[in-house]
Parts: C-alpha cells; sequence; structure tokens
C-alpha cells in the first residue's frame, strides 16, 4: 500500500474522562489522566491548501463518508477498520473525542482541503496513551490524496504543537514494520527509531515488530 499512512489505532480517544478545571496556563498540576495543563490549537492551517481542525460533530458525515470509501486501503493498518463503521458510531465516537479533549487525554483533528469547506481527508490526533509527559501523533490520509506530503505536513505541525504544551516532554509515532509509507514520515520529519518491539497483531497487514520513533524537546 503506497497511499495512505496510518500508524495503527488512529481515532481511538482514550478513556473520557470528567474535563478539567482551571485556565490551562500551566499554572496548577495536571488532573487525574489528564497529560497536559494546555490545550493545543483548535485550528492549524498548513501550507499546501490543507488545515487541522479540532474534529467535532459538525463533521461526522464527512468522516463517516471518508472512511468508508477508504477501507480497503485503511483495513491492512487499522484494527477499527475491520467493518464499515455507521453515522451513528462516528457521531458516538466523536462525541467521546470531544470529551477526552476537554480532558486533556486526546486530542483528534481531522484534515481537509482550504479550497472545499467541510471536505475531511484523513485525520490525525495526539493521544495520551503512552504515559505521563508524552503523546503519540497517529495519522491516516484518504487514498486520492497520497504522494503529495499531507502526513508529513501534518505530523510535523502536531509534533510542535505537543512538544509546546506544558509538561509535554516527549512525542512518538508508532507503526508496524510492515508499514513503510508509515515509517517514512517521523524519518523525514528528524525522528529517532528508539526501538524496535513486541506488539499484538490486530490488523492483515501488521507483523508484530513495531517501530518507535521518538522526538523529544
Amino acid at each position: 500500500m503506497t497511499h495512505v499512512t496510518p500508524p495503527p489505532c488512529e481515532d481511538v480517544p482514550g478513556p473520557a474522562t470528567a474535563p478539567a478545571t482551571g485556565s490551562g496556563t500551566g499554572r496548577r498540576r495536571p488532573a487525574p489522566g489528564e497529560i497536559s495543563t494546555g490545550r493545543p490549537p483548535e485550528l492549524l492551517r498548513l501550507a499546501g491548501g490543507i488545515s487541522l481542525r479540532r474534529r467535532s460533530a459538525a463533521y461526522a458525515r464527512a468522516l463517516n463518508a471518508a472512511v468508508r470509501t477508504d477501507l480497503e486501503h485503511l483495513r491492512p493498518w487499522l484494527e477499527w477498520a475491520a467493518a464499515a463503521p455507521t453515522l451513528a458510531q462516528t457521531t458516538e465516537l466523536t462525541a467521546a473525542g470531544a470529551a477526552a479533549w476537554d480532558a486533556g487525554t486526546d486530542f483528534i483533528y481531522l484534515v481537509g482541503l482550504d479550497a472545499e469547506p467541510g471536505s475531511v481527508i484523513g485525520s490525525f490526533g495526539l493521544h495520551g496513551r503512552i504515559g505521563p509527559g508524552a503523546l503519540e501523533i497517529g495519522y491516516w490520509v484518504g487514498s486520492k490524496h497520497g504522494g503529495r506530503g499531507i502526513a508529513t505536513t501534518a505530523a510535523g505541525a502536531l509534533s510542535a504543537a505537543a512538544l509546546a504544551l506544558p509538561g509535554v516532554r516527549r512525542v512518538e509515532i508508532h507503526c508496524d514494520q510492515a508499514n513503510t509509507a508509515s515509517a517514512a514520515v517521523p524519518r523525514k520529519l528528524g525522528f529517532r527509531l528508539a526501538r524496535i518491539a513486541d506488539a499484538a497483531v490486530r490488523a492483515p497487514g501488521e507483523t508484530g515488530r513495531q517501530l518507535v520513533w521518538v522526538k523529544e524537546r
């Protein structure tokens, strides 16, 4: 697969804990499960006429259509792509993601074309599933938009946004050893390959050998 660049488990929003209180200035301790007292920008305008926007209910229908259109390309690498999601499922996932954003545990974005307002051509996320002081970047880009550097541009912007957050010292990208398209993204962005770890095989294309790429402050 050459046009879709997804590490595993993107768009899994994480636990929807209660929203944290405070101003997000970094002057308080993070709440339980909260990665940072700050929050990344909800809108990132990027080079090439694309933008990352915080995932919201307004984009649920477009997101659902984008996933269903590209299931065959996503299925080898993403466990959740085994079956086509219903609109209700996508809407529910969006609501959970909104709660996770407010709680400071996950920050999920959709990438779209500036020339086509409301379009969804992929999804990106900063996930708090790898422990304190760190966020994992997950992503996928639709097959029709491969080869344009969208994944690299967006992942680079999210890496910078993550490392600017109070308390975040490290960003990681995980991908299966066989997913060479995904591995090209952190390599281009100057991440270092920290280790190759054994991992459960959850999608048809996976080998169970996971590359762990790291960038630190």
